[in-house]
C-alpha cells in the first residue's frame, strides 16, 4: 500500500503513472489467463532406454518391459475397439458426410453396427465363409460405406482388402487374383465397370461379386451376366504386395498412440476427425481405431479435397490426421503472405514469442500474439480447435506408426520416440558408413504392430523381416542425447555416381523442395554419370511473382521455357542446400522446369503421395538425356 501511496505522488509525470499501472494490469492479466504448463509424462532429456541388442524402448515402459498389445482391457480385437465406442459414446454420433453446400448428417454407432452386421449376413448369403480365408476387397473413396464394409468383414472374421481409388486396372488385376478375391464392395459404377472389364477379358477368373454402394444401371447386370459375375447394390446385400496385418497390430498401434499423449489428450465422445487421407492407408485407420475406441465421431469430405476447407469449417474437427507434404504448404502459403519486410519481421517476431511459450509447455490460442498476428491465420487454416502437433514415423508394415513425438517436447527435427507396442534399434550400413556403435543405422522394428508378412510372397517378406522377426524399414536413423530418433538418410533408392559416391535422392528433394517457387522436384543420377540433375515443378501460385522481380511474364508453360527463371531457380536451390549441408556432389547441376505437377492420378505419386521414381525416369528420360548432354 505504501508503495502505491508513493507512485501516485511521487514527482513521475502523470502519463508515466498511468503507463506504469497498464504495464501492472497487463503482467497481471498475463499471468492470471496464462495456462498451466503441459506436463511431460517422460524426462524430456532421456525419453527412451537402452534394452539388449542395443534396441531402445519408450521411457514410458519405465517399469514394465511388455509391450502395448491392447489400451482397452475390454478392447482387443478391431470389432471390440468399435463396441466399446458404441458403449461409451451412448450410441452417440459415430459417421458423418454432407452434400454440397449442407450440414453434416451423422450415422449414429449402432446403425453402423447393424448395417455392417446386415451387409456381412448378406455376404455370407451369397456364399462366402466366416473365416479368415475370405478376403474382400474395397474399391472406393472415404464414405461412411467403407467403413461400414470394413467392420461388416471384421463382424464375420473375414478380411478386408483395401484397393486404392486411384489403382489402375493392372494393379487391381494383381492385387485381386494374388489375395484371390472372389467380392469386391465398390462405390460407383465406373469403378464397377473397370472391375467388369478385368473379368471380361478373362485377366481377373476369381472374381465373382461385385457389390455397388452408389446407383447402377440395367446393362451393367447384363454384362456380369454374360461374363459370370453378380453384380448387386449394397442396399440389397444388407437385408499390390498385400501386407498382411492383424487385429493385434491395429489395436495395438492404436493403444501405443494412445498412451504417447494420454498425458495431454485422451480422445473422448466430443471430439470429432475429418476423414480426407485414402482409407486404404494405414495411418488412417490406425487414427479412426483411436476414434471409435473412445466413442468419437468421423466425419467424411465430400470427395473433392478442393472442398476440403469448407468441409473443416463445417466439421470443425479436433483431430486432424495430416502428412508433412500438407503443413509444409500451409506453412509456405502464411511465409508468402508477408509481403513486405515489417510483415516479415513482425511474423518471425511473434513465432518466437509464441515458440518460447511452446518450449515450456504453454499450449493456448488466447495470447496476445495470437489476436495481433494469428487470429487470422487460424481462421483461415481452420485450426481453431486444433492446438497440439503430434509427429509419428511409420510404414504400412509396422500398421503405421512407431514412433510418437512426446507431449511437452517443442523440439523439431526428429520423430519421437518408440511407441509402448514396439522397440526399435538400428544396424549397421556399412555400405553409407553409418555404424550402429556410433548412434546412426537402418531402422528396425519388433513389437505387437510389426506385420506378418506379404501376402504370398515370401522372398519380399523375407527381405522386409529377418530371421529374429526385425522389420527393415529402410530408412536411415539417428539417437540424439534426448534418446529420440531422427531420420537422417534413406537406404532404398540409393544409387552409386561415376566416382563412387552414393546417393540418397529423397533426402536431396527434401531439402530443394524448400525452395519458395519449386513445389515438387524430382533427383536423378547413375553410376554413367559424374552428376546429379532434377525435374522441378514450380509453384504455379509463387512462379508469376517470382518471374515478374526478374522482369519475366507469360503462361507458366512459358515461365518453364525461360532460362533466366530456371537459372534463378537452380541458383535458389543449390543455396538452400548449401545452408542444409549438402556436399557438393549431392548438389544437382542442372534441372528441367515441367509445368504439370506430379499426381496421383496421373500415376507418378503413390496414394501415399511417395515419388514413383521407376515411371518419373520413364517419362522424363528425354529431358534428363538432354540435362547431360548439354553439360
Amino acid at each position: 500500500m505504501d508503495f502505491l501511496f508513493q507512485l501516485l505522488f511521487s514527482p513521475l509525470p502523470t502519463p508515466a503513472v498511468i503507463s506504469l499501472f497498464a504495464l501492472a494490469a497487463a503482467t497481471l492479466f498475463y499471468l492470471n489467463t496464462r495456462p498451466s504448463p503441459l506436463r511431460s509424462p517422460v524426462d524430456l532429456n532421456c525419453q527412451t532406454l537402452g534394452i539388449k541388442d542395443g534396441a531402445r524402448k519408450t521411457a514410458l515402459l519405465e517399469d514394465n518391459n511388455n509391450l502395448m498389445s491392447y489400451y482397452y482391457n475390454e478392447a482387443k480385437t478391431l470389432y471390440e475397439v468399435f463396441q466399446r465406442g458404441l458403449k461409451v459414446s451412448g450410441n452417440g454420433p459415430c459417421l458423418g458426410y454432407r452434400k454440397p453446400g449442407r450440414p453434416y448428417q451423422w450415422l449414429k454407432y449402432r446403425q453402423v453396427a447393424d448395417r455392417a452386421e446386415h451387409l456381412g449376413s448378406g455376404l455370407l448369403h451369397k456364399g462366402l465363409k466366416p473365416n479368415p480365408d475370405n478376403f474382400i476387397g474395397i474399391f472406393a473413396q472415404n464414405r461412411p460405406e467403407w467403413i461400414i464394409s470394413e467392420l461388416a468383414c471384421y463382424t464375420y472374421s473375414m478380411v478386408a482388402v483395401p484397393l486404392y481409388d486411384t489403382l489402375g486396372p493392372e494393379a487391381l488385376v494383381f492385387i485381386i487374383n494374388q489375395a484371390e478375391i472372389s467380392t469386391v464392395l465398390c462405390d460407383n459404377q465406373n469403378k464397377a465397370e473397370t472391375l467388369l472389364q478385368t473379368r471380361e477379358t478373362g485377366q481377373t477368373p476369381v472374381l465373382k461379386t461385385i457389390v455397388i454402394m452408389d446407383s447402377f444401371n440395367s446393362e451393367l447386370v447384363e454384362r456380369g451376366t454374360k461374363c459370370g459375375v453378380d453384380i448387386v447394390s449394397m442396399q440389397d446385400v444388407e437385408v499390390l504386395h498385400g501386407a498382411m496385418l492383424t487385429h493385434e497390430n491395429v489395436v495395438s498401434d492404436a493403444a501405443g498412440v494412445i498412451k504417447c499423449f494420454e498425458s495431454a489428450v485422451v480422445p473422448n465422445t466430443q471430439d470429432v476427425s475429418i476423414s480426407f487421407l485414402p482409407l486404404a492407408h494405414m495411418f488412417e485407420r490406425v487414427v479412426q481405431t483411436v476414434m471409435y475406441g473412445a466413442g468419437a465421431k468421423v466425419g467424411f469430405f465430400q470427395g473433392d479435397i478442393r472442398l476440403l476447407p469448407d468441409d473443416m469449417k463445417t466439421l470443425q474437427p479436433t483431430i486432424f490426421p495430416v502428412v508433412p507434404r500438407l503443413l509444409n504448404r500451409v506453412y509456405d502459403k502464411v511465409q508468402s503472405g508477408a509481403k513486405s519486410p515489417f510483415k516479415k519481421w513482425l511474423l518471425n517476431f511473434a513465432v518466437e514469442r509464441k515458440y518460447a511459450e511452446v518450449r515450456e509447455g504453454i499450449i493456448r490460442n488466447n495470447s496476445i500474439w495470437d489476436k495481433l498476428i494469428f487470429h487470422k491465420v487460424q481462421v483461415l487454416l481452420l485450426f481453431k480447435q486444433m492446438q497440439i502437433i503430434f509427429e509419428a514415423y511409420g510404414q504400412t508394415e509396422c500398421t503405421a506408426g512407431c514412433t510418437f513425438t512426446t507431449p511437452g517436447d517443442a523440439t523439431s527435427g526428429h520423430v519421437g520416440v518408440p511407441l509402448p507396442c514396439n522397440v526399435v534399434k538400428l544396424v549397421d550400413v556399412e555400405e553409407m558408413n553409418y555404424f550402429a556403435s556410433n548412434g546412426e543405422g537402418e531402422v528396425c522394428i519388433m513389437g505387437r504392430n510389426v506385420f506378418k508378412g506379404y501376402l504370398k510372397d515370401p522372398e519380399k517378406t523375407k527381405e522386409a523381416l529377418d530371421e529374429d522377426g526385425w522389420l527393415h524399414t529402410g530408412d536411415i536413423g539417428k539417437w540424439l542425447p534426448s534418446g529420440v530418433l531422427k531420420i537422417i538418410d534413406r537406404k532404398k533408392n540409393i544409387f552409386k555416381l561415376a566416382q563412387g559416391e552414393y546417393i540418397a535422392p529423397e533426402k536431396i528433394e527434401n531439402v530443394y523442395v524448400r525452395s519458395e517457387p519449386v513445389a515438387q522436384v524430382f533427383v536423378h543420377g547413375d553410376s554413367l554419370q559424374s552428376c546429379l540433375v532434377a525435374i522441378v515443378v514450380p509453384d504455379p501460385e509463387v512462379l508469376p511473382g517470382f518471374a515478374k522481380n526478374l522482369g519475366c511474364q507469360g503462361s507458366l508453360e512459358e515461365l518453364c521455357k525461360n532460362t533466366e527463371i530456371r537459372k534463378a531457380i537452380l541458383s535458389d536451390m543449390t543455396k538452400l542446400g548449401k545452408e542444409a549441408g549438402l556436399k557438393s556432389f549431392e548438389q544437382v547441376k542442372d534441372v528441367y522446369l515441367h509445368p504439370e505437377q506430379f499426381t496421383i492420378e496421373n500415376g507418378l505419386l503413390t496414394p501415399t503421395l511417395k515419388a514413383k521414381r521407376a515411371e518419373l525416369k520413364t517419362l522424363f528420360q528425354p529431358q534428363i538425356d538432354k540435362l547431360y548432354s548439354s553439360m
